[in-house]
Parts: structure tokens; C-alpha cells; sequence
């Protein structure tokens, strides 16, 4: 029987089995809610599409027929309630169950869905329903959110629905409820389950995501529901899932990376998907998880797996585990080195944006190289240019850029909502420009640098922070540390390390010696950081990903 991946996507190999080449095919009628989730319905209701669990002990099996039956019924009740094709519909769902519901409920709507962080504060949430104009919040009722999105809602015209989904048994059994809130629950449950299809289309707007950049507000990136097909390449070849497997990806339904690994391109592998929904990362919490529900492949940040090596990994049992892909930020080697010792498994670097799916990848069958993103997938036409836009030879830093006229880049974001001017600048020129740096080798292996601001430039060199980053996490004192130039008046600016220490360590004149020492024998001895300064915690961004920019803000203002 065909996969329904293949009904989307025609795909060349080459002699050793590895993918050239694919060409995405759709309806211009395409529906991820009807076309993926009601055709796998049809095809294999009784198949488990998500096994759900949480930090205490429940547990939730849902078949690809439960998704259709409660996607349909969520999307009755929104109807009913007003919500319409077009309207922003903003998701703060933790890991609930309910979050994949109302999703699937907004594709087969038309109505745009926008999943957000649960750590959002007020000012957080009024900057963004007035910037998206959101028309309904369903929102979870663990902590006090609740409260801040009622207080952000009431200065937001726009806001006329609030709906309070309970992620805990007890609390749903009671019916608790909250003043001024409808409980999704309950009228989801009321609902019909017959719900037509609607006229949708492939290019209409369906997800949109705030970005987390590092500077300025956040900008609104849009996608359309072509965007699903994207990750087809994401889930088949960079995450290997499988079909008759168990698939986790760590990240909370806020973030993008829920989409690249909770959604999308593991349903259209027909794979079931499995969601730790808890409130703290503990490591000795998630690693028995494997063991317990026999999970076949995994996807984490390098962050989470750091914390991983620092566990004693003997201690759990890993052997159901038969893949694992990284993304997020750059792995260093010494991560990549120390979990393939503990597990005989080789991390699957990748690399993409919010506006982008995987763009660069280590693909099934490759031989990844301990550091390196892989090569462009063929998905995408990437390029690495210099600052006029001309491709640089292997070795030469420039800007990770995608081609765009060409052929249509199936999985590329439309723009960044109502902001043309955004847009223009990071798209011109047939050329959507990520703002990342890296160079590739003689084989096209790219090696990540940085963000094109942080590349640092002292005494004529071109510095960036990842390599020198990578030398430190090297160390054991190292548990994090971020790389940034700071100012100095012979040089312009110098090497500086921001680290947090591992437990046993403190900080001392004679550590940071070592270090600098440690760094000129590791890498070229102008690289090492003539600063060193030890720091409790890292500035982070919203989704985790370390602040440079706020680090070197900083420096500069204490110079000026």
C-alpha cells in the first residue's frame, strides 16, 4: 500500500541510496486537516497517531479516527462561537492533547493558528494579539496564565474569545471553571462531529509563529498550509521516523520546532507521535521514558542532550532508541562525541528557521561530520554568498541564503505579516536571506559560524563565536558558555567568554588561565578569549536560544 508521503512527493536517489532530488505535488484545494488527517482516518482509523502522557502519571491513546472525531468537533465549536477562514486564533497549549485538536480544527476552518509560549507575560501577550489582531485565545489553565491573557485581552479590542482547556484529569472531571473563560472542554464534548469540508485553499495563510529573535519585537512569520508538505523531508529523512515506530520531539506546541516534529511531516509518515506533557525539564524524569514506551527515535536541542551526557547514561535503558536528530542551535562535537560512546548513535544535525523546514541537514545515509549541519537538502536551492549576494568558494564564511527564482521553494514562509518593509529586506533580489553565517568543505559539508552580527572581527581577523564555543564545551568545567567580541581600544575588539560553570567548579584566576590555555592549543592561538567572565546564568531568549547581542550590549555600553 503507498505511504500517503508518497502521494505528495516524487524522489530520486543516487547509487549509495541517498536523496538528490523531490518534487512536491498538491491539489491547489490542499487541506492538511482533511487531505492527511481525515484521508489517514479512512485509510487506518484503528492506527495510533499520538500516545500521550504526563508528569503524573496519566495516560492517552488516540487513533488517527480520534483525531478526525475531535479535530471536527473543536472545529464545530469554534464555528459556533464565531471563529471563521481568516481569523488568528492564538494556541497557548503547553503540551495538552487539546493543542493538536484545535490545530487541526483551525486548518480545516481556514482560520490562521498561532501557537505561543505559556512563559509569555502581559506585555508579552498585548503586543501580540494587537500586533496579529487575534480574534480567540484557547489557553491552558495550568499556573496563573490565565490571568495574564484575561488582563492582556481587556486592553486588546480585537480579543473576543477566551476558552480555558484543563491538561489534568481531576480537573477536567470537576468542570472546574473560570470567570470569564468558556470551557473548552465541555463544549467540545457538546459538539457535533460532522463537519463538512470547507473551501480552503493550498496557498492560504494557516499557521503564523512570533519569532524569538535576539533583538527588537518579535516579527510574525506566516505560512501557508503548503508549509505542512515541507516536512515531509523533515520527518522521512532527517528524523528518520518510522511508520510502525514511536517519534519524540522534546519542544513545547509553542515553538516551531512542535511543527517540524509533532505534527506535520510524522503524520504524513503515518508514524505516532509520542507527547511528555510536564512543566520542568528533569533529566532523570524523561530518560526512563524510552525504556518504558519503547520510543524508536528522537529530536532535542543540543541544550537537552548536554544535560543528557552530564547523567550517568548506563543507568537507563536506551535500546529501543534507534535515531536522533539535534537542532535548534549549533552542536558542538564534544556533545555529538560523548552520546555516540554512551549510545552508539550518531546525532543527525539539521538546520532551518520559523520561516523556513529543514533547509540543511545530515540525511539518512549520510556520515555526519561532528560539528558540521550536513548539506542543503534537496528541498531548498542554498547558497553560501558574500555580501553582494555571489557564492563564495568552499572555506570562505558568507550568509546561508535560499534561491528563490528558480522553481517554487515548497516550505519557504509567504513574508513577515504586515510588515512589507521585513520582508523586502531579508527577501530581495531572488534571494531570501537567512542572516546566519557558515562555510562548506571541498565534500559540501557547511559548518555553522553565527549570526551574521555576531561574527566577531579583531585585529583584521574574521572570528565567529561557534568554533571557539564548541573548544570550551570541551572542557568538563564548562557546562555553558556564549562567545562575543568586546571592545578594545588596540584591536577594536577582542575574544571574550561568557561561561557558566559545572558543579565542583568555581570561578578563579587560575581556571580562567586554564581555559585560555585550553583554547590556544585546541584552535589558532589569535581565536582564544583574552576576556573571560564567569556568570551564573546565560541571557536567553524566550525559546532558550542563548543572547549574544545582549551580552555584547552590554560590554559596548560599560565602554561608552
Amino acid at each position: 500500500m503507498i505511504g500517503l508521503n508518497e502521494k505528495y512527493v516524487r524522489e530520486t536517489y543516487d547509487g549509495q541510496g541517498l536523496l538528490t532530488g523531490l518534487d512536491i505535488q498538491y491539489d491547489e484545494n490542499y487541506n492538511f486537516g482533511f487531505d492527511v488527517i481525515d484521508e489517514l482516518a479512512a485509510k487506518c482509523p484503528d492506527k495510533r497517531a499520538m500516545l500521550w502522557t504526563n508528569d503524573v502519571g496519566e495516560e492517552l491513546s488516540f487513533t488517527f479516527a480520534d483525531m478526525k472525531r475531535y479535530s471536527d468537533k473543536t472545529a464545530n465549536m469554534l464555528r459556533s462561537l464565531g471563529v471563521k477562514k481568516g481569523d488568528m486564533v492564538m494556541l497557548i497549549l503547553k503540551r495538552h492533547y487539546q493543542f493538536w485538536f484545535t490545530v487541526l480544527a483551525c486548518h480545516k476552518l481556514g482560520a490562521v493558528a498561532v501557537p505561543a509560549t505559556n512563559l509569555l507575560t502581559v506585555k508579552d501577550l498585548v503586543y501580540r494579539f494587537d500586533a496579529a489582531s487575534i480574534k480567540a485565545v484557547v489557553c491552558t489553565s495550568d499556573g496563573e496564565l490565565s490571568d495574564h491573557v484575561k488582563e492582556a485581552a481587556a486592553q486588546c479590542p480585537s480579543v473576543e474569545l477566551l476558552l480555558l482547556a484543563h491538561g489534568r484529569r481531576e480537573e477536567r472531571e470537576a468542570g472546574i471553571e473560570k470567570e470569564g473563560w468558556l470551557s473548552f472542554d465541555k463544549l467540545m464534548e457538546e459538539a457535533t462531529a460532522d463537519f463538512q469540508r470547507q473551501d480552503v485553499k493550498a496557498v492560504d495563510p494557516m499557521l503564523m509563529y512570533f519569532t524569538s529573535g535576539t533583538t527588537g519585537y518579535p516579527k510574525m512569520v506566516i505560512h501557508n498550509a503548503l508549509y505542512s508538505l515541507g516536512h515531509i523531508v523533515t520527518a522521512k529523512h532527517w528524523q528518520n521516523v518510522d511508520p510502525e515506530g514511536l517519534h519524540f520531539t522534546l519542544s513545547d506546541t509553542g515553538w516551531g520546532k512542535a511543527a517540524w516534529g509533532k505534527l506535520y511531516g510524522q503524520w504524513l509518515m503515518e508514524s505516532c507521535i509520542f507527547v511528555y506533557d510536564y512543566n520542568k525539564f528533569t533529566p532523570t524524569d524523561l530518560l526512563p521514558l524510552f525504556a518504558k514506551y519503547k520510543i524508536t527515535s528522537f529530536c532535542a536541542p543540543p541544550t537537552m542532550f548536554r544535560f543528557f551526557i552530564k547523567e550517568d547514561l548506563a543507568k537507563y535503558d536506551l535500546s529501543s532508541l534507534k535515531y536522533a536528530a539535534i537542532a535548534g542551535e549549533a552542536l558542538n562535537p564534544e556533545v555529538f562525541n560523548v552520546f555516540y560512546r554512551c549510545t552508539g548513535i550518531k546525532l543527525m544535525e539539521g538546520f532551518g528557521q520559523t520561516e523556513t523546514t529543514c533547509l540543511i541537514a545530515n540525511l539518512t545515509g549520510m556520515e555526519p561530520r561532528p560539528g558540521s549541519m550536513g548539506k542543503p537538502t534537496p528541498q531548498y536551492d542554498v547558497e553560501i554568498v558574500d555580501e553582494d549576494g555571489v557564492p563564495v568558494p568552499p572555506g570562505v564564511t558568507g550568509e546561508i541564503v535560499v534561491r528563490t527564482d528558480k522553481r517554487p521553494q515548497v516550505g519557504l514562509f509567504m513574508g513577515y505579516y504586515r510588515a512589507p518593509e521585513l520582508t523586502e529586506a531579508a527577501w530581495h533580489d531572488g534571494l531570501y536571506h537567512t542572516g546566519d553565517t557558515a562555510w562548506k568543505d571541498e565534500d559540501g559539508y557547511y559548518w555553522y559560524v553565527g549570526r551574521t552580527d555576531d561574527v566577531i572581527k579583531s585585529s583584521g581577523y574574521r572570528i565567529g563565536p561557534f568554533e571557539i564555543e564548541s573548544v570550551l564545551m570541551e572542557h568538563p568545567s564548562v557546562l555553558e558558555c556564549a562567545v562575543t567580541g568586546a571592545p578594545d581600544p588596540v584591536r577594536g575588539q577582542i575574544v571574550k567568554a561568557t561561561i557558566v560553570l559545572a558543579k565542583g567548579y568555581t570561578p578563579s584566576e587560575e581556571l580562567k588561565k586554564e581555559l585560555q590555555t585550553y583554547v590556544k592549543k585546541q584552535t589558532a592561538p589569535y581565536k582564544y578569549p583574552r576576556a573571560v567572565e564567569f556568570v551564573e546564568d546565560l541571557p536567553k531568549t524566550i525559546s532558550g536560544k542563548i543572547r549574544r547581542a545582549a551580552i555584547r550590549t552590554e560590554d559596548w555600553k560599560e565602554k561608552a
